[in-house]
C-alpha cells in the first residue's frame, strides 16, 4: 500500500499590536524553499533559507540578505521578502552571520563554549561568514551577486565589500543603515572591558548605558567595537579622508522607510553628499524611501522588491554597455 505525503499550507496573520506595529499577514509558500549551511574559514556553521524561484523564469543573478542586530534569517519580514523575489524569478537567501539574536553558540574551543550574537559575537568577524555565503551562492553556479544587509547587517555588507572588493557582488544594498559616524566610545566601558580582558574573561558583560532598556555586551565584543578601524567607524568620509567607501567600486543602493526608521531623506542625503567628496567613488549611488515602511518593512515588502529589482534591472543595463 502505497502512502501518501499531504502538505498543508497554512496563511497566518500575525498581530504585534502589543509592540506598536502593524497586522501582518504572512502567506505560506507558493515556491519550493530549503534550509542550508554554509562553515567559514574558521569554522562557524550558520544557518539560511534558500528561495527557489521557477525553473523558466530564474534569472542569472542571486541575493543574498543579511540580518540585522538581534534578529536571524527567519525573521518574518524577510521570509516575505525572500518569497516575493523567487516569485520575481530571483534565487534568494536571507542569512545568519555569527552575529545573529542576541546570543548563539557557535561552537566548543579548548573545551569552552564560544558565544556570538549581539552580546557575545566578534562583528569584525562576519567578513568570514559571508564570504562563505558568496562561495555557497556561486558554488550553485551563480557568477554575479546582490549583497544586501538590513540594519545592523548593511555595515557587515559595506566592509565586506570594503576589504574584498569581491568582483562576484554586481550591486550592494544598504537597507536602513546607519550612515552618521559611530559615536565616541564611552570611557568607564572601555576601562571596564580593558580590565576584563586582562583578567580573560572577554565573555563577562557590562551594561550599555546608551539604550533605553537594559542592554548588555560582552567585554570582548566592545573591545572589537572599540578597536575598528576609523575608516569604518566613519563609512561615508563625513568627517574622516580614510573612509571605507572608497574602496567600494560597485553600485549602490540605500533606502529607508518613512514611519519610524533610524533615517530619513536628509540622512540620504549626507550619504550621497559624502560619498560624492571622496577621492574614489562607487559607479553610482541610488537613494530612495519606502512610505509607509518601518524599520522591518513589514506589510510594505512589496516596495522593497519594486524599488530593488528596478534598480538590479538599471545597473545590469549600464553594465552591459
Amino acid at each position: 500500500m502505497k502512502s501518501k505525503i499531504i502538505v498543508v499550507v497554512l496563511t497566518f496573520t500575525i498581530s504585534f499590536c502589543s509592540f506598536g506595529q502593524v497586522r501582518f499577514s504572512f502567506p505560506g509558500a507558493a515556491l519550493p524553499e530549503e534550509v542550508v549551511y554554509a562553515a567559514s574559514g574558521d569554522s562557524v556553521i550558520n544557518a539560511g533559507v534558500l528561495f527557489h524561484p521557477k525553473k523558466d523564469s530564474a534569472k542569472p543573478i542571486a541575493i543574498i540578505w543579511v540580518h540585522g542586530w538581534g534578529v536571524n534569517f527567519y525573521s518574518p519580514s524577510y521570509i516575505s521578502i525572500g518569497r516575493a523575489f523567487a516569485e520575481k524569478g530571483y534565487t534568494f537567501i536571507s542569512v545568519n552571520t555569527r552575529m545573529h539574536d542576541l546570543a548563539n553558540t557557535q561552537g566548543y574551543k579548548n573545551g569552552k563554549r564560544v558565544r556570538g550574537g549581539g552580546y557575545w559575537g566578534i562583528a569584525s568577524d562576519q567578513t568570514k561568514d559571508i564570504a562563505a555565503w558568496i562561495d555557497f551562492v556561486g558554488s550553485n553556479g551563480f557568477q554575479k551577486i546582490i549583497l544586501i544587509g538590513h540594519s545592523a547587517g548593511a555595515a557587515a555588507v559595506r566592509e565586506y565589500q570594503s576589504e574584498k572588493q569581491d568582483n562576484r557582488i554586481a550591486g550592494l544594498v544598504l537597507a536602513s543603515g546607519s550612515v552618521e559616524p559611530s559615536p565616541p566610545i564611552d570611557s568607564s566601558q572601555y576601562i571596564q572591558a580593558l580590565s576584563l580582558m586582562a583578567e580573560n574573561k572577554g565573555e563577562e558583560l557590562i551594561k550599555d548605558p546608551k539604550r533605553s532598556f537594559p542592554s548588555y555586551i560582552s567585554a570582548a565584543t566592545f573591545m572589537d567595537i572599540a578597536n575598528t578601524p576609523s575608516g569604518y567607524k566613519d563609512f561615508f568620509g563625513i568627517h574622516a579622508t580614510n573612509a571605507g567607501i572608497t574602496k567600494i567600486h560597485c553600485p549602490i543602493l540605500a533606502f529607508y522607510g518613512t514611519n519610524g526608521d533610524i533615517g530619513n531623506e536628509k540622512t540620504l542625503e549626507l550619504l550621497k553628499s559624502s560619498t560624492q567628496k571622496q577621492s574614489k567613488v562607487p559607479i553610482s549611488v541610488t537613494t530612495t524611501m519606502i512610505k509607509g515602511a518601518d524599520h522591518m518593512y513589514m506589510g510594505k515588502e512589496a516596495q522593497v522588491i519594486q524599488i530593488t529589482t528596478e534598480w538590479i534591472y538599471d545597473i545590469s543595463k549600464e553594465g552591459k554597455k
